[in-house]
Protein backbone atom coordinates (compact mmCIF):
# COMPACT_ATOMS: atom_id res chain seq x y z
CA UNK A 1 0.00 0.00 0.00
CA UNK A 2 3.16 2.31 0.68
CA UNK A 3 4.55 1.48 -2.55
CA UNK A 4 0.94 2.20 -4.53
CA UNK A 5 0.67 5.43 -2.64
CA UNK A 6 4.28 6.54 -4.08
CA UNK A 7 3.20 5.55 -6.98
CA UNK A 8 -0.26 7.49 -7.03
CA UNK A 9 1.53 10.82 -5.82
CA UNK A 10 4.23 10.43 -8.51
CA UNK A 11 1.55 9.96 -11.05
CA UNK A 12 -0.66 13.12 -9.14
CA UNK A 13 2.97 15.35 -9.44
CA UNK A 14 3.69 14.29 -13.27
CA UNK A 15 0.37 14.42 -14.33
CA UNK A 16 0.18 17.72 -13.04
CA UNK A 17 3.55 18.92 -14.88
CA UNK A 18 1.81 18.74 -18.12
CA UNK A 19 -0.96 21.44 -17.91
CA UNK A 20 1.34 23.65 -16.18
CA UNK A 21 4.03 23.69 -18.74
CA UNK A 22 1.63 24.14 -21.15
CA UNK A 23 0.53 27.19 -19.51
CA UNK A 24 4.11 28.10 -18.82
CA UNK A 25 5.20 28.24 -22.51
CA UNK A 26 2.52 30.53 -23.17
CA UNK A 27 4.81 33.34 -22.47
CA UNK A 28 7.85 31.82 -22.05
CA UNK A 29 10.23 30.07 -24.43
CA UNK A 30 10.16 26.72 -24.43
CA UNK A 31 14.00 25.76 -23.32
CA UNK A 32 13.88 28.67 -20.85
CA UNK A 33 11.36 27.08 -18.89
CA UNK A 34 13.26 23.76 -18.78
CA UNK A 35 16.22 26.04 -17.59
CA UNK A 36 14.76 27.36 -15.07
CA UNK A 37 12.39 24.65 -13.45
CA UNK A 38 15.73 22.51 -13.39
CA UNK A 39 17.39 25.12 -11.37
CA UNK A 40 14.75 25.69 -8.90
CA UNK A 41 14.00 22.05 -8.81
CA UNK A 42 17.85 21.77 -8.05
CA UNK A 43 17.97 24.28 -5.53
CA UNK A 44 14.93 23.59 -3.36
CA UNK A 45 16.90 19.69 -3.18
CA UNK A 46 19.94 21.25 -2.31
CA UNK A 47 18.30 22.98 0.76
CA UNK A 48 16.71 20.17 1.65
CA UNK A 49 19.35 17.82 1.38
CA UNK A 50 20.91 20.77 4.49
CA UNK A 51 23.82 19.04 6.14
CA UNK A 52 24.06 16.08 4.32
CA UNK A 53 25.38 17.98 1.42
CA UNK A 54 29.36 17.32 1.97
CA UNK A 55 27.53 13.30 1.07
CA UNK A 56 26.08 14.74 -2.36
CA UNK A 57 29.58 16.45 -3.09
CA UNK A 58 31.35 13.43 -2.62
CA UNK A 59 28.81 10.86 -4.27
CA UNK A 60 28.89 13.98 -7.59
CA UNK A 61 32.53 12.52 -8.76
CA UNK A 62 34.53 10.73 -11.08
CA UNK A 63 31.94 7.64 -12.18
CA UNK A 64 29.26 8.84 -10.38
CA UNK A 65 28.86 12.22 -12.07
CA UNK A 66 29.18 10.71 -15.14
CA UNK A 67 26.21 8.38 -13.97
CA UNK A 68 24.34 11.58 -12.81
CA UNK A 69 25.16 13.43 -16.30
CA UNK A 70 23.86 10.32 -18.10
CA UNK A 71 20.67 10.16 -15.76
CA UNK A 72 20.26 13.73 -16.29
CA UNK A 73 20.05 13.63 -20.32
CA UNK A 74 17.97 10.96 -20.16
CA UNK A 75 14.87 11.81 -17.67
CA UNK A 76 15.54 15.99 -17.73
CA UNK A 77 17.44 17.22 -20.38
CA UNK A 78 15.71 15.16 -23.48
CA UNK A 79 11.99 14.42 -22.31
CA UNK A 80 12.00 18.27 -20.99
CA UNK A 81 13.20 19.84 -24.31
CA UNK A 82 11.12 18.00 -26.46
CA UNK A 83 8.07 17.77 -24.35
CA UNK A 84 8.26 21.77 -24.06
CA UNK A 85 8.41 22.32 -27.82
CA UNK A 86 5.35 19.75 -28.39
CA UNK A 87 2.67 20.59 -25.90
CA UNK A 88 2.95 24.62 -28.08
CA UNK A 89 1.50 22.44 -31.14
CA UNK A 90 -0.93 20.07 -29.29
CA UNK A 91 -2.80 19.66 -26.25
CA UNK A 92 -1.53 18.75 -22.71
CA UNK A 93 -4.14 15.69 -22.39
CA UNK A 94 -2.42 13.96 -25.87
CA UNK A 95 0.79 15.05 -24.59
CA UNK A 96 0.51 13.38 -21.45
CA UNK A 97 -1.73 9.95 -23.09
CA UNK A 98 1.69 9.41 -25.69
CA UNK A 99 3.86 10.24 -22.75
CA UNK A 100 2.17 6.90 -20.68
CA UNK A 101 3.81 4.72 -23.50
CA UNK A 102 6.84 4.55 -21.14
CA UNK A 103 6.24 1.25 -19.31
CA UNK A 104 5.77 -0.75 -22.38
CA UNK A 105 9.41 0.23 -23.32
CA UNK A 106 10.64 -0.10 -19.95
CA UNK A 107 9.30 -3.81 -19.86
CA UNK A 108 10.69 -4.44 -23.61
CA UNK A 109 14.14 -3.57 -22.94
CA UNK A 110 14.35 -4.48 -19.53
CA UNK A 111 13.04 -8.67 -20.92
CA UNK A 112 14.68 -8.32 -24.26
CA UNK A 113 18.10 -5.88 -23.29
CA UNK A 114 18.71 -5.13 -19.63
CA UNK A 115 17.09 -8.04 -17.84
CA UNK A 116 18.22 -6.18 -14.38
CA UNK A 117 14.56 -7.42 -12.87
CA UNK A 118 12.34 -9.76 -13.28
CA UNK A 119 10.38 -9.09 -16.07
CA UNK A 120 7.49 -12.03 -15.07
CA UNK A 121 4.60 -12.50 -17.02
CA UNK A 122 2.34 -10.85 -13.90
CA UNK A 123 4.50 -7.41 -15.05
CA UNK A 124 3.79 -8.01 -18.46
CA UNK A 125 0.00 -8.74 -17.68
CA UNK A 126 0.23 -5.14 -15.61
CA UNK A 127 1.40 -3.50 -18.55
CA UNK A 128 -1.37 -4.42 -20.73
CA UNK A 129 -4.33 -4.24 -18.72
CA UNK A 130 -2.66 -0.60 -17.92
CA UNK A 131 -2.55 0.42 -21.88
CA UNK A 132 -5.55 -0.95 -22.15
CA UNK A 133 -7.88 1.01 -19.24
CA UNK A 134 -6.02 4.47 -20.58
CA UNK A 135 -7.83 3.82 -24.03
CA UNK A 136 -11.06 2.63 -22.26
CA UNK A 137 -10.62 6.13 -20.36
CA UNK A 138 -9.62 8.77 -22.76
CA UNK A 139 -11.79 6.70 -25.79
CA UNK A 140 -10.64 6.26 -29.23
CA UNK A 141 -12.14 10.06 -29.96
CA UNK A 142 -9.34 11.41 -28.31
CA UNK A 143 -6.89 10.00 -30.78
CA UNK A 144 -8.77 10.96 -33.73
CA UNK A 145 -6.48 13.87 -34.09
CA UNK A 146 -3.44 11.60 -34.20
CA UNK A 147 -1.17 12.62 -37.54
CA UNK A 148 -1.88 15.83 -37.46
CA UNK A 149 0.95 17.34 -35.40
CA UNK A 150 3.30 14.47 -36.66
CA UNK A 151 6.42 16.28 -35.23
CA UNK A 152 4.87 17.38 -31.91
CA UNK A 153 3.30 13.76 -31.58
CA UNK A 154 6.27 12.20 -32.40
CA UNK A 155 8.43 14.36 -29.81
CA UNK A 156 6.24 13.33 -27.02
CA UNK A 157 6.65 9.46 -28.22
CA UNK A 158 10.54 10.13 -27.96
CA UNK A 159 10.18 11.62 -24.85
CA UNK A 160 8.49 8.31 -23.54
CA UNK A 161 11.52 6.29 -24.78
CA UNK A 162 13.79 8.33 -22.84
CA UNK A 163 12.19 8.37 -19.33
CA UNK A 164 12.14 4.59 -20.44
CA UNK A 165 15.79 4.40 -20.61
CA UNK A 166 16.22 6.96 -17.64
CA UNK A 167 14.08 4.37 -15.43
CA UNK A 168 16.12 1.50 -16.52
CA UNK A 169 19.71 3.21 -15.78
CA UNK A 170 18.09 4.78 -12.85
CA UNK A 171 18.38 1.77 -10.72
CA UNK A 172 21.72 2.01 -10.47
CA UNK A 173 21.20 4.63 -7.88
CA UNK A 174 19.06 2.43 -5.33
CA UNK A 175 21.79 2.34 -2.50
CA UNK A 176 22.06 5.80 -2.23
CA UNK A 177 19.95 8.51 -0.53
CA UNK A 178 17.38 9.96 -3.34
CA UNK A 179 17.54 13.58 -2.19
CA UNK A 180 21.43 13.16 -3.74
CA UNK A 181 20.64 11.35 -7.53
CA UNK A 182 17.63 14.25 -7.41
CA UNK A 183 19.53 16.95 -6.81
CA UNK A 184 22.43 16.14 -8.33
CA UNK A 185 20.31 15.01 -12.24
CA UNK A 186 18.40 18.87 -11.74
CA UNK A 187 21.10 20.78 -10.96
CA UNK A 188 23.02 18.68 -13.83
CA UNK A 189 19.85 19.61 -16.03
CA UNK A 190 20.38 23.58 -14.83
CA UNK A 191 24.45 23.84 -16.10
CA UNK A 192 23.13 22.63 -19.21
CA UNK A 193 19.93 24.64 -20.29
CA UNK A 194 20.71 27.74 -19.09
CA UNK A 195 23.65 28.46 -21.26
CA UNK A 196 21.57 26.70 -24.23
CA UNK A 197 18.17 28.99 -23.23
CA UNK A 198 20.89 32.15 -22.83
CA UNK A 199 22.20 31.94 -26.29
CA UNK A 200 19.70 30.67 -28.37
CA UNK A 201 16.06 31.75 -26.78
CA UNK A 202 17.51 35.46 -25.51
CA UNK A 203 15.18 34.98 -22.26
CA UNK A 204 15.25 39.06 -21.56
CA UNK A 205 13.53 39.55 -24.35
CA UNK A 206 10.43 37.65 -23.23
CA UNK A 207 7.32 38.97 -21.46
CA UNK A 208 6.17 36.41 -19.28
CA UNK A 209 2.70 36.39 -17.92
CA UNK A 210 2.13 36.00 -14.31
CA UNK A 211 -0.15 32.76 -15.19
CA UNK A 212 3.35 31.78 -16.75
CA UNK A 213 5.19 32.33 -13.95
CA UNK A 214 2.90 30.56 -11.67
CA UNK A 215 2.75 27.57 -13.62
CA UNK A 216 6.73 27.63 -14.33
CA UNK A 217 7.41 27.68 -10.76
CA UNK A 218 4.77 25.07 -9.29
CA UNK A 219 5.87 22.93 -11.68
CA UNK A 220 9.78 23.56 -10.81
CA UNK A 221 8.54 22.74 -7.00
CA UNK A 222 6.27 20.35 -7.20
CA UNK A 223 6.54 18.11 -10.33
CA UNK A 224 10.17 18.65 -10.15
CA UNK A 225 11.91 19.11 -6.92
CA UNK A 226 9.43 16.72 -4.84
CA UNK A 227 8.66 14.13 -7.75
CA UNK A 228 12.21 13.78 -8.03
CA UNK A 229 12.60 12.32 -4.62
CA UNK A 230 9.65 9.84 -5.22
CA UNK A 231 10.64 8.93 -8.82
CA UNK A 232 14.10 7.52 -7.01
CA UNK A 233 12.92 6.49 -4.22
CA UNK A 234 10.40 4.26 -6.22
CA UNK A 235 13.29 2.61 -8.28
CA UNK A 236 14.87 1.94 -5.21
CA UNK A 237 11.90 -0.08 -3.36
CA UNK A 238 10.15 -1.12 -6.07
CA UNK A 239 12.62 -1.33 -9.46
CA UNK A 240 11.90 0.50 -12.79
CA UNK A 241 8.76 -1.53 -14.23
CA UNK A 242 6.64 -0.79 -11.21
CA UNK A 243 7.86 2.71 -11.37
CA UNK A 244 6.58 3.04 -14.50
CA UNK A 245 2.97 1.97 -13.70
CA UNK A 246 2.61 5.77 -12.14
CA UNK A 247 2.37 6.92 -16.41
CA UNK A 248 -0.92 4.98 -16.34
CA UNK A 249 -2.62 6.91 -13.33
CA UNK A 250 -1.72 9.74 -14.58
CA UNK A 251 -4.59 9.62 -17.00
CA UNK A 252 -6.59 8.47 -14.08
CA UNK A 253 -5.27 11.32 -11.69
CA UNK A 254 -6.60 13.67 -14.81
CA UNK A 255 -10.23 11.99 -15.11
CA UNK A 256 -10.90 12.19 -11.24
CA UNK A 257 -9.52 15.85 -11.39
CA UNK A 258 -12.16 16.58 -13.78
CA UNK A 259 -14.86 14.70 -11.98
CA UNK A 260 -14.09 16.51 -8.62
CA UNK A 261 -13.25 20.04 -10.01
CA UNK A 262 -15.18 20.42 -13.15
CA UNK A 263 -18.07 18.11 -12.84
CA UNK A 264 -17.86 15.90 -15.63
CA UNK A 265 -19.63 12.51 -15.08
CA UNK A 266 -17.85 9.61 -15.31
CA UNK A 267 -18.88 7.18 -18.54
CA UNK A 268 -18.96 3.19 -18.15
CA UNK A 269 -15.86 3.28 -20.25
CA UNK A 270 -14.48 5.47 -17.78
CA UNK A 271 -15.10 3.16 -14.81
CA UNK A 272 -14.09 0.04 -17.15
CA UNK A 273 -10.62 1.69 -18.04
CA UNK A 274 -9.95 2.98 -14.05
CA UNK A 275 -10.52 -0.54 -12.71
CA UNK A 276 -8.12 -2.03 -15.55
CA UNK A 277 -5.06 0.61 -15.18
CA UNK A 278 -5.71 -0.08 -11.28
CA UNK A 279 -5.76 -3.68 -11.75
CA UNK A 280 -2.46 -3.17 -14.15
CA UNK A 281 -0.73 -0.92 -11.75
CA UNK A 282 -1.86 -3.64 -8.72
CA UNK A 283 -0.29 -6.11 -10.82
CA UNK A 284 3.01 -4.38 -11.12
CA UNK A 285 3.82 -2.84 -8.02
CA UNK A 286 2.70 -6.35 -5.75
CA UNK A 287 5.65 -7.71 -4.52
CA UNK A 288 5.95 -11.76 -4.78
CA UNK A 289 5.23 -13.37 -1.27
CA UNK A 290 8.52 -15.44 -0.34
Amino acid sequence: MKSFALVLLLATLWGASYPLTKVAVESIPPMTVVAIRSLVGGLILLAVLGPRVKLFTEVATGASLRALAIQSAFNCIIPWILIAHAIREIDAGLASILNSLSPIFIFLITALITRHEPATPRKGLGVVLGLGGVIAIVGMDALAGVGTKTVAELACVAGSISYAIAGVIGVRFAKVTPLIPAAGTTLFAAMVMIPLALIIEHPWTADPSTRSMVALLAGAVFSTGLAMVVYFRLLATVGSIAMSSQAYLRIVVGVGLGIVFLGERPTTSMIVGLCLVVAGVIAMTLRPRR
